[in-house]
């Protein structure tokens, strides 16, 4: 179960079902238009991104635009990248001439602005380039440029178009020459990972060593001693953000070398930035010491510092982890690019090893902390996902502001919105893989057809299904001639019964790391059917997780549930659910674009306290029955603003 496994081309896979359909029509026809006028700052009533005015002013294209001022974060150029990304995996299986024209005319612009070495930052190119490379712990050059590439690299593949892939493959030659512990070069590391996953991306792509040498470069020099941001703040006078709190260098991942790490730290999307680089270069070079790191950062992660939903860092304070199971509701920061970053992170462990604890985990973020972070027609957007909310406090308490009780038509930092669109454009890949012996194996249950390759077989298959609505699936196979080969599919963890029919008599496949395996020789017309049981499941967190103490939560097959006050009126808080109440789950076609709702009979805490008092001595508490409604909690704030809630009280008699 070892082997290596290479994820599906989005381009192979056309998505059918009504589910993840759905989002493949909102990316192409809604996301990606509404984004690219975000990114020109054309969204009435929303922040500017400045990221093509940037562009435009450091490559001087536009008419009667002479060299300013930079605008906006100085990361900024790096949306631009995502949003290519995004394009990309869409014009990779669907021809849009108004997508790719956009696309075309902004690369001429970014390219114009292109620097004769090679450098291409809007920021120090408009800054003054003198300043470049003095402040890699908190300027995001390298950052950008990872992004940047990792478009360049979309773009390339989907259209075989590659000026912008020439531009920044120069950018890469400028930083390998730039980098490293050699005479003359520069022994410093990005303060925001991401550079290290386009690297080895790169580095797939062209094959030249140099490219996975520089990622691992950057990863193993950080946190070496002499500390090399340490030193950069002294020499260029630069200020240190963390020196005073409890994070220090640990924010950036570098207060300790990365194979010494024991437990996750700091920023929680550059965390899982690096985790994600770590592993596709240990995958690359075989470098067990670094697949080890991987592990060790993996459990530290989604054993104690994961929310139920799939977010992860629970600090407002530098957007980041704090410490094990300290896992707030109210106050968490759980950002949208750091449950993506997670959704990576997982299916690259998943690349070196099939094990079902990096798929369930995959799928446990992307149905819950990642979709929750766009509205459900594609034009407004979280940054932060709590799992509880009351406006009152967002409005009033000042340790709350982050806490918004409805999603914003854009960011200044716009970090989540294209990182959204590139991965749900890429979805495909986090569901399939192709392992290097020619096993076919589904991660995720996705409605739609695709061709997976065999040998030298080309092998058609569709994948029938109503998920993650119910937990039914139909895989059938039509190669031109039998094949032999293994197909291998997830038991999610939640799912404690389920069937498996082949060709429509039951069988029972060997299971391994939690994937059942079916070998043989297949033909035209063969068809395996699963039958996932998904009754709603009633979930309590570890007691050391202070925040649940008393409290429970409702799930069904990968989705978190939640109480809305739409449904169920205000003072969510007096809400109680028995652990043994009975469940009516029902679909509902015309409700949030179709979802499936739960009712419960609840109670909810009778107020029977005279006005003017505060406190009393305490007595046997009164309930009123209240019939409870869970909607999907990726759904709520999508009709208006009001309170929601993921764990409820728990009755006790």
């Amino acid at each position: 179960m070892n082997k290596k496994t290479t994820p599906a081309k989005p381009s192979q896979f056309r998505i059918s079902d009504s589910f993840w359909g759905r989002y493949m029509d909102l990316i192409r026809e809604k996301v990606l238009p509404y984004q690219w006028e975000a990114l020109n700052d054309r969204i009435p009533d929303a922040e500017p991104s400045y990221v093509m005015y940037n562009f435009r002013a450091a490559s001087g294209s536009a008419s009667g635009q002479v060299k300013g001022q930079h605008k906006g974060p100085v990361f900024q150029d790096s949306d631009f990248g995502k949003w290519l990304e995004a394009a990309a995996y869409v014009l990779s299986s669907n021809k849009d001439a108004e997508l790719e024209k956009n696309a075309d005319e902004a690369i001429d612009i970014i390219c114009a602005a292109q620097q004769p070495d090679g450098y291409l930052n809007s920021y120090y190119i408009l800054a003054g380039l003198d300043k470049r490379w003095t402040n890699l712990m908190d300027n995001h050059e390298l950052y950008c440029l990872g992004h940047l590439l990792e478009g360049a690299i979309a773009y390339y593949e989907a259209t075989g178009k590659d000026k912008f892939l020439k531009a920044m493959s120069s950018y890469v030659d400028l930083v390998y020459k730039t980098f490293g512990l050699g005479e003359g070069k520069i022994p410093g590391y990005p303060g925001h990972e991401e550079i290290e996953l386009a690297l080895v991306r790169l580095y797939r792509l062209s094959g030249d060593k140099k490219h996975l040498q520089l990622a691992k470069y950057f990863i193993d020099q950080r946190g070496q001693s002499p500390l090399y941001f340490e030193e950069e703040v002294k020499k260029n006078n630069n200020r240190n953000y963390w020196a005073n709190g409890p994070h220090k260098f640990d924010y950036y991942q570098a207060g300790t070398p990365v194979r010494k790490q024991t437990g996750i730290k700091g920023h929680a999307v550059r965390a899982l930035y690096l985790c994600s680089g770590i592993a596709d270069t240990a995958m690359e070079t075989g470098d067990r010491e670094l697949s080890e790191t991987c592990e060790r950062l993996w459990e530290s992660v989604t054993e104690r510092q994961m929310y139920i939903t799939g977010s992860v860092g629970s600090t407002e304070y530098g957007e980041a982890f704090s410490y094990d199971y300290d896992l707030p509701n109210d106050t968490i920061y759980g950002e949208t690019c750091a449950a993506i970053a997670l959704v990576f992170f997982a299916r690259r462990m998943l690349e070196a090893s099939t094990d079902s604890k990096y798929s369930d985990v995959m799928e446990r973020a992307l149905y819950n902390g990642v979709l929750s972070g766009m509205s459900l027609d594609g034009k407004s957007f979280f940054y932060v996902n709590p799992l509880e909310v009351l406006p009152l406090a967002s409005e009033m308490d000042f340790f709350k502001r982050h806490i918004k009780p409805e999603r914003q038509k854009w960011f200044g930092c716009a970090c989540c919105p294209p990182n959204l669109a590139r991965l749900l454009a890429s979805i495909a890949s986090y569901a399939f893989g192709r392992r290097e012996d020619g096993a076919l194996i589904t991660h995720l249950f996705i409605g739609g057809e695709f061709i997976h390759e065999a040998g030298n077989l080309k092998i058609p298959v569709k994948i029938e299904t109503n998920y993650p609505w119910d937990g039914k699936i139909k895989v059938s196979f039509a190669p031109e001639k039998p094949v032999t080969m293994d197909y291998l599919f997830r038991i999610p963890s939640w799912c404690k019964k389920y069937s498996v029919r082949f060709n429509g008599k039951e069988i029972t496949p060997k299971i391994e790391k939690g994937y059942a395996g079916i070998s043989g020789d297949w033909k035209k017309g063969d068809t395996v059917e699963i039958n996932f049981e998904m009754p709603v499941r009633v979930i309590e967190a570890n007691p050391a997780v202070r925040e649940n103490t008393g409290k429970i939560a409702v799930t069904q097959g990968p989705v978190v549930f939640c109480l809305e006050e739409a449904d169920n009126g205000k003072d969510l808080h007096l809400l109680s659910l028995e652990p043994g109440a009975e469940f009516k789950t029902e679909y509902k076609k015309d409700l949030l674009e179709g979802v499936n709702v739960i009712n419960a009979r609840g109670r909810i805490l009778k107020n029977d306290w005279e006005k003017g008092n505060l406190y009393r001595e305490a007595s046997p508490r009164k309930y009123e029955e209240k019939t409870l409604r869970f909607i999907p909690y990726y759904a709520w704030a999508n009709r208006g603003i009001g309170e929601m809630r993921v764990w409820i009280n728990r009755c006790f008699s």
